[in-house]
């Protein structure tokens, strides 16, 4: 209880401070509503010059696509670190938050939330539904419930990896670079990972597994039962990986002295 107040709380701020510039969050809300229309454009023109995608159809791939932005907008919501190094490390707001009771990385992820990245999220849920009488598959009774388990395990997947990324602010105040990088390689997870060759498979698998944020778990509604196996894999795969963000970031923590003066 004492955690859902502090969360209430923080939502009340977030509100009053885009009711109060209200043409910045339609014009932010437009932007991203262009950006994702733009990508499923992308798909739409690759399938107007061949009919398959490494044995994938246009229906399959766009339902990989939807499924990978909803993962995505819930993680954009909830762990909005981009600017944590020059904000919390740079200007010496970091020391603020450990003065305080309550968990740093849960009052980091509280200040910045972002709920109107679930639009995003909304956005991939309908691209699914859209493309779903066009896959000839059955929905069973237990696909929601697996498709819950599957989106916190890919969320779980992006914050560990975002989370220890963001970490390493703790050992160098300058950004390293690394997190637009991270932007760039997440996209490979929206289309077969077969369609790549055998190194790139194996690191969007076990070492930087963006597999598992779209095309695995997606992979499972689709019925692709070589596949289904794996993509069931993906909750372990967010647990191992958000375990080790967090052990890391408690790491940094621990070495951090102060922004000093």
């Amino acid at each position: 209880m004492y955690t859902l107040g502090i969360f209430i709380d923080y939502f009340k701020t977030y509100l009053k401070t885009r009711l109060e510039y209200r043409s910045n969050f339609w014009v932010e809300m437009f932007s991203d509503l262009l950006f994702l229309t733009m990508n499923l454009l992308f798909i739409v023109v690759i399938f107007q010059h061949t009919d398959e995608l490494g044995g994938w159809t246009r229906e399959q791939i766009i339902f990989v696509y939807g499924y990978f932005m909803v993962p995505w907008g819930v993680f954009a919501a909830v762990f909005n670190l981009w600017g944590f190094t020059e904000r919390y490390i740079v200007k010496g707001e970091m020391d603020r938050v450990l003065t305080r009771p309550f968990h740093n990385l849960a009052q980091l992820l509280l200040e910045n939330m972002d709920p109107s990245s679930l639009s995003s999220a909304v956005i991939g849920f309908a691209i699914m539904a859209y493309s779903w009488p066009s896959l000839g598959v059955e929905l069973d009774w237990w696909d929601p419930l697996v498709f819950v388990l599957l989106v916190l395990g890919s969320v779980a997947i992006y914050g560990g990896i975002y989370i220890a990324l963001t970490s390493l602010s703790f050992f160098t105040d300058a950004p390293t670079g690394i997190l637009p990088l991270m932007w760039n390689i997440q996209s490979y997870g929206r289309y077969p990972i077969n369609i790549y060759n055998k190194i790139l498979q194996f690191v969007l698998k076990w070492i930087i597994p963006f597999a598992f944020v779209g095309f695995y778990p997606a992979a499972f509604f689709l019925e692709a039962e070589a596949l289904q196996w794996m993509a069931l894999l993906t909750p372990v795969v967010g647990a191992v990986f958000l375990t080790l963000g967090v052990m890391l970031w408690n790491y940094g923590v621990r070495r951090y002295r102060g922004a000093g003066s």
